[in-house]
């Protein structure tokens, strides 16, 4: 049985609080603030809290920001508006320079396994946001049954509205192979076909 004094431990424990960090991985983590120099651990510390005091949430989408409205909600017109679960997913889709609309930002998806209803999400928010100028809803939450479920609510809540609402397509990845490829995501794939 390992013995750490307690800072290390303390240290340890904090970055074991980490999503995907386990034991081993905030041993090593605590190990390498150890071996920084004074400077260095002082920059580290104040990059965490100046993190903390300086981003906060866009007013508009919810994604993160530095002030009222995010660069994104300042620069773009909201005729199309992506709906995601993270602020995350809108850096993954930002990365693919290829949506030029704006986004909206659920900070979770409908979970009743875990006590998530609609009402704990910003559905409202997007609802509130849909003007004669929106063209567009696109639902880009996560392919599971969690993100489908909560696509499939707001699609519904949208509906009445008279906006097209699309949902992401889903299927094969470039360059698998079927074989290897999951029964759902075939399924999707098959459902999801396009006309050539």
């Amino acid at each position: 049985m390992e013995v750490f004094i307690e800072p290390i431990g303390r240290l340890m424990n904090e970055f074991s609080k980490l999503p995907g960090v386990g034991r081993k991985t905030a041993q090593r983590y605590a190990y390498k603030v150890i071996s920084m120099s004074e400077s260095e651990a002082r920059a580290f510390a104040e990059a965490v809290l100046d993190v903390k005091k300086r981003v906060r949430f866009c007013k508009a989408c919810g994604n993160f920001s530095e002030e009222e409205l995010c660069p994104i909600c300042k620069a773009r017109e909201a005729t199309q508006i992506c709906v995601v679960k993270e602020p995350k997913d809108v850096i993954a889709l930002e990365k693919l320079h290829a949506y030029h609309g704006v986004y909206h930002v659920l900070h979770g998806v409908i979970s009743p396994m875990n006590g998530v209803g609609p009402n704990d999400i910003r559905i409202r928010e997007l609802l509130a946001r849909i003007t004669d100028q929106t063209e567009e809803v696109i639902l880009a939450t996560n392919p599971d049954v969690e993100g489908d479920a909560t696509a499939m609510y707001i699609a519904k809540l949208l509906k009445p509205l008279g906006v097209k609402t699309t949902r992401i397509a889903h299927g094969v990845p470039i360059g698998s192979e079927l074989e290897y490829a999951d029964e759902v995501t075939l399924e999707r794939a098959l459902k999801d076909r396009k006309e050539m």
